[in-house]
């Protein structure tokens, strides 16, 4: 039986945890062995961060309690895939622009040109993801973040159209 240390160095034992798992690509690891099985799919749809800002407590919060979930199908024989997703559209990318523009009214925005401010919205997009990585990885939730989706792709868009001209087609959108 090994004995425990008598003081053990969190920041340090992370630290190589993090290492081992990326040099044994534990995560991948996992994903093709559950492949190879043959295991049953288990979904989970996970209502992604906005790509803006910084991750908070919040998000750390309701991560480590998405993990719970998806891990525990994971250890249960269920196949998961796990991918980051970056929501991409709406007010906290467009406030962000208007700040750094210093954009106060609609007219700016057409003055500017739709396509020219879209583009700048698209811009900044992705400016935190290599930090929402850095701290997701260190809190060991293992995401796909290589293979991830952004809500602004074209083919997710479609898909969430074709979503709702399947509920429009079966009488399921009303007024």
């Amino acid at each position: 039986m090994s004995s425990f240390p008598s003081k053990l160095d969190f920041p340090k034992a992370e630290e190589e945890i993090c290492e081992k798992w990326k040099k044994e690509d534990t995560f991948k690891t996992q994903n093709r062995l559950s492949e190879d099985r043959g295991d049953e799919e288990f979904t989970f749809y996970d209502g992604p961060p906005f790509a803006t800002g910084l991750p908070h407590y919040g998000h750390i919060l309701a991560g480590t309690i998405k993990d719970v979930v998806t891990r525990y199908a994971t250890m249960t024989g269920k196949k998961v895939e796990r991918r980051a997703g970056w929501d991409c559209h709406g007010l906290p990318v467009e406030y962000e622009i208007d700040k750094m523009l210093n954009i106060t009214h609609r007219d700016q925005v057409l003055a500017m040109g739709i396509d020219a401010y879209n583009a700048k919205c698209r811009s900044i997009v992705t400016r935190y993801t290599k930090e929402w990585e850095t701290t997701v990885t260190r809190l060991g939730r293992w995401i796909d973040f290589e293979n991830d989706y952004k809500t602004m792709d074209p083919n997710f868009m479609e898909s969430v159209w074709w979503v709702f001209k399947q509920l429009f087609e079966k009488g399921l959108v009303y007024q």
